[in-house]
């Protein structure tokens, strides 16, 4: 008889990408085996869904696919639907009362159960719900599929101490609680040791580490004690908090060569009003102060941010500010939003809700000056030597324009022309840039050199036929010590850092 094969679906910010690694690896660690790609709707055995809470249309979402794979079920005796996540973890009964054909609901808390919570569906037929409402176990205990050969996130903590006014992930996830640095440095050597060359360090308020532990120079540190790692090439994070970013931070960046010249930091408004309505705990002056310090120390370094456009109260002014400070900051990157109410948060229940109307001539007019500034900054780059590092997946169209795709040291996109000779992904190619889009750069000559690495023979490994592969060897770590996973272009985050 075959293995029962499982689909993962994940929504939400990289901490949901990470978790969904693990809910993978704890799939195959209890027997089942990945679903087919290009597999169709519902022809997975066991699917789950990964979900998140953080905008408005999260719960007719889930409930819209959930409500897709209703018939299907029916169908098939046997299948199953597990529901986790922060939406999970706010809805708990809910779900089953909404879509009593789901078989397990769980928690952010303990994403360690679904293997059991779904035998237990089986053999009780009934719906299991389990929502803990603590951590259980740090997740990086547990054994993971990693989606990247070359490249892995690595948890550094979970939850937020903060307690902003737009965010319910604080909520769902708990308070902050660190990992021991030799716990994370034994979890980055292992992964080095498997191939990955990038890792990224990853936290709800990543540079709030150090809090629990009672060290606030513990994430710098941290950054260092990685540039110490032999073979491991980048490093990066995400995301930090303003409130965090110390001169100590800097210095660390700037003085460890693989920590990448990037930033991801969070604005949300330029209006000091609004950002003390958001409970957000910096005003315009030390945001910018923070970038003009960071960019005197790294001037290489691209920026990118987070942006909430039409938060309850922010009037024309106030916007104003936020154009303001993107002018300023001069971001490569901002991932830009509508507010939307979550149920749950102050900000739901405040005076002074932005007309949707308002709301989206601001957010238009936003994105497009960022959208000028971005194709500016790229600009920048043409003429320039760089060291992509060559992705798996990132460019949609090289097959059709016979290119390849991959990441700059400052983790700008880049499409380069196929070299003569093979290149992987994980390899390193030398380009000159030669064209810029707003969210691209182009090297249409032919490539400076290639250098295959322990990454390249990473994927090379993972993708052998599987006539070639060794017998039993696993990919990922473990149970033991410390696991992680993939990033991929850091998205915008769940937009509560």
């Amino acid at each position: 008889m075959s293995a029962k094969t499982y689909e993962v679906r994940t929504y939400g910010c990289q901490m949901n990408v990470h978790d969904s690694e693990r809910l993978s690896g704890l799939l195959e660690d209890a027997g089942y085996v990945r679903a087919p790609e290009g597999s169709g709707e519902g022809e997975a055995d066991i699917v789950v869904f990964n979900t998140c809470a953080v905008r408005e249309n999260a719960d007719n979402r889930l409930y819209g696919n959930l409500g897709r794979l209703a018939p299907i079920k029916a169908r098939r005796p046997g299948m199953q639907i597990a529901v986790g996540g922060c939406l999970a973890q706010k809805d708990r009964d809910t779900i089953v009362k909404k879509a009593p054909w789901v078989d397990v609901v769980f928690g952010t808390h303990n994403i360690g159960s679904l293997p059991v919570l779904l035998e237990r569906a089986r053999v009780q037929e009934e719906a299991q719900v389990e929502i803990a409402e603590s951590l259980e176990a740090f997740p990086s205990t547990l054994p993971t599929r990693r989606e990247s050969a070359y490249a892995a996130w690595v948890s550094i903590s979970v939850g937020c101490n903060n307690t902003c006014t737009f965010c319910i992930v604080p909520a769902l996830r708990g308070k902050e609680k660190d990992r021991r640095p030799g716990d994370i440095l034994a979890e980055v050597e292992a992964l080095v040791a498997e191939g990955v060359t990038e890792i990224t360090l990853l936290g709800q308020n990543v540079n709030a580490y150090g809090s629990d532990i009672g060290d606030r120079e513990a994430f710098s540190k941290l950054l260092r004690a990685c540039g110490t790692v032999e073979g491991l090439e980048r490093v990066r994070f995400t995301s930090p908090h303003p409130r965090d970013f110390t001169d100590d931070v800097i210095a660390a960046m700037a003085e460890t060569e693989n920590v990448m010249p990037q930033l991801h930091m969070p604005l949300q408004s330029g209006s000091d009003a609004v950002l003390k309505a958001m409970r957000r705990s910096y005003r315009q002056e030390r945001y910018l102060g923070i970038i003009e310090k960071v960019r005197a120390a790294l001037p290489d370094a691209a920026i990118s941010t987070d942006i909430i456009v039409g938060f309850p109260g922010e009037t024309e002014e106030d916007f104003e500010q936020t154009l303001h400070v993107v002018r300023e900051a001069r971001f490569a990157q901002a991932f830009t939003f509508q507010y939307s109410k979550r149920p749950g948060t102050p900000a739901a229940e405040m005076a002074g809700q932005v007309p949707k109307a308002v709301v989206q001539q601001r957010y238009e007019r936003l994105v497009a000056l960022q959208e000028e500034i971005s194709w500016e900054e790229n600009k920048k780059q043409v003429g320039r030597t760089l060291e992509v590092l060559v992705a798996e997946g990132e460019g949609r169209k090289d097959d059709a324009t016979r290119r390849l795709s991959g990441r700059a040291p400052d983790n700008r996109l880049v499409h380069f022309a196929r070299p003569e000779e093979p290149v992987r992904p994980g390899d390193v190619v030398t380009v000159d840039v030669t064209y810029a889009a707003p969210h691209h750069l182009l090297a249409e000559g032919p490539v400076r050199g290639v250098r295959r690495t322990r990454a390249g023979d990473a994927w090379e490994r993972r993708n052998a036929p599987q006539e070639q592969k060794p017998a039993g060897v696993m990919l990922g770590l473990p149970t033991v010590g410390a696991p992680p996973p993939l990033p991929a272009a850091p998205a915008a985050g769940c937009g509560c850092d």
